[in-house]
């Protein structure tokens, strides 16, 4: 329209685009094509945008991942029985972190090189400033209060053995887990090992 100035994004909304683009420049390319350039374009913006905010690339996709991972946020089920709420859980966020399961182990490969990081390295970036992953925590909690499970016997590795075990079969496969496979995990390992004796 003739005499309409286009509104310039500033602040959170401006910040939100630019790892908006970041996020889908990486998503589909991956690292080794990731440029400064490529997200500016992406954005409608210009590189010194980017640069005053992130000082490199590398920087920038961890934020972008970050930022993803903030706007993909899985409920915490709550159906009155820790078996039926590990498997909710599993299978939401299987469905929901299959993408980042996928950029993790095939597209970073050169930012691992490059930052001499590792993928447990980028977990923990993606994790910071968050409680146990998808409300694992409240869960656990649960099944102890409704004596379904033996706090003595909840560990940190085994709390987080169900969600290691769904994330390894997600990069093995790059593809979402089977209710199948998230049932085994539930029934076959994780139950048995934090059932009161």
């Amino acid at each position: 329209m003739v005499g309409v100035t286009p509104t310039r994004r500033r602040g959170q909304e401006l910040e939100d685009a630019l790892l908006d683009a970041a996020w889908d420049e990486l998503a589909a390319v991956g690292y080794a094509r990731f440029t400064m350039e490529g997200v500016a374009a992406r954005a409608g913006t210009s590189r010194p945008v980017i640069y005053r905010r992130w000082p490199n690339r590398a920087e920038l996709a961890i934020a972008a991942i970050r930022h993803y991972g903030a706007r993909q946020p899985v409920a915490t089920p709550d159906t009155g029985s820790v078996r039926e709420d590990m498997i909710v859980l599993l299978r939401d966020a299987s469905a929901s972190r299959i993408v980042l399961a996928a950029l993790f182990s095939v597209q970073m490969g050169e930012y691992y090189a490059e930052t001499g990081r590792t993928p447990a390295d980028l977990r923990a970036e993606f994790l910071r400033g968050r409680r146990q992953p998808f409300g694992i925590d409240e869960v656990l909690r649960r099944g102890v209060e409704r004596g379904e499970i033996d706090p003595e016997r909840l560990t940190p590795r085994i709390s987080s053995v169900a969600l290691d075990l769904m994330r390894h079969e997600m990069v093995m496969t790059l593809h979402p887990v089977p209710e199948e496979v998230i049932a085994e995990i539930v029934d076959d390992i994780f139950l048995p090992l934090v059932r009161p004796r």
